[in-house]
């Protein structure tokens, strides 16, 4: 099996501080051209703190890194694997430059976000044409497409979500009334809306819906019952004048309080235990479920799933052979039918945001 053209495999990340100091600096790089206040960061920056002022992400890519290099070994592919961030060292250039010293041409850069939207798909494919215009071009980069609608993908997730279940079933009982809360980032209504090609069922929001109720049917086919269900968001930030996806996962779960016993949280949006999940699920969600009187389970992310694993390697290879002549570029993530805009869980009259 070969990744020809490639001969070498950029890991790219959002990247984030490693100590209190590169915080702010940290922050200022992942929110450069929008507006927001140093006071405001500074106040969002509290939150690494509670973690000893960095972030976990590196080492959780590090960690990462060396799965894909061990599945590409297993494989029978021999090629470097490096990490290279947007946000934080090693800087997208910082890599490039390294890449294109050691005499790599062409490189495959696996993004670590698995949804497509501006912020987690086109600015990674932006910033890769920024390295390489930094280096004349001496390295290109092709980005593997979003792969969050792959059933590997779903798979790993609704295993996660049926051991998170079965752990909150076992504390409260097999007739308690459950919710699961499938959580993803907001991002904007204007960015959701050009997120995909024009159709409405190619945007953020109903790949999410998709991949939700695509996990949900098979986590009921293991569990014998059928949980309810319905998609929330985490990590608004910005102005409070534009508006973002909804619902916010602590304001739903405060709304419920009272009609059941207990949540169950998937972090369906994010593959590893980084800040959103620590602060926003750990900590924050939890605290909420406390105060509501709601006991509460975080389902893992995926980042340790053997078959996760396998599926970015197997996305890789795909890339390799689109690059080789030997493949169809695979097709964009829109289905030929969405997903409801409301999940089961849901009144009619609560929709999701167009």
């Amino acid at each position: 099996m070969s990744l020809a053209p490639y001969t070498a495999v950029m890991l790219a990340s959002y990247g984030g501080p490693d100590r209190s100091e590169d915080v702010l600096p940290f922050m200022r790089n992942a929110t450069v051209g929008r507006g927001i206040p140093d006071e405001r960061l500074v106040e969002v920056s509290q939150h690494y703190e509670l973690f000893g002022g960095r972030s976990p992400i590196n080492e959780l890519n590090a960690a990462l890194l060396e799965r894909v290099a061990g599945e590409l070994t297993r494989r029978g592919i021999d090629v470097p694997v490096v990490i290279g961030n947007r946000n934080w060292h090693p800087f997208f250039a910082e890599t490039a430059a390294r890449l294109a010293d050691d005499g790599h041409e062409r490189v495959a850069a696996l993004a670590t976000s698995a949804y497509s939207s501006y912020s987690s798909c086109r600015q990674y494919r932006e910033d890769l044409d920024l390295a390489e215009s930094g280096i004349d071009g001496r390295v290109r980069f092709d980005k593997v497409g979003a792969f969050a609608e792959s059933p590997k993908f779903v798979r790993a997730q609704a295993r996660a979500v049926v051991a998170a279940w079965r752990e909150l079933r076992s504390r409260v009982g097999a007739d308690a009334p459950l919710r699961l809360l499938f959580v993803t980032h907001s991002i904007p209504l204007a960015m959701n809306a050009a997120s995909g090609p024009g159709a409405p069922d190619a945007r953020y929001d109903a790949q999410h819906l998709r991949v939700a109720a695509a996990v949900a049917d098979l986590a009921t086919q293991e569990l014998g019952e059928a949980p309810a269900w319905e998609l929330t968001y985490c990590s608004r930030s910005g102005s409070p004048h534009v508006p973002w996806l909804e619902p916010d996962v602590n304001d739903r779960m405060a709304e419920f309080a009272g009609s059941v016993a207990g949540v169950v949280t998937a972090p369906i949006g994010f593959i590893s235990d980084h800040m959103e999940v620590l602060y926003d699920l750990d900590t924050q969600a939890r605290q909420t479920a406390a105060d509501e009187g709601l006991a509460y389970q975080r389902a893992a992310t995926v980042d340790s799933d053997p078959e996760f694993v396998e599926l970015l390697v197997d996305r890789l290879v795909e890339l390799a052979s689109v690059a080789r002549g030997e493949a169809t570029p695979p097709a964009p993530p829109a289905a030929a039918q969405a997903a409801p805009a409301v999940s089961p869980a849901r009144p009619t009259t609560e929709k999701s945001p167009p």
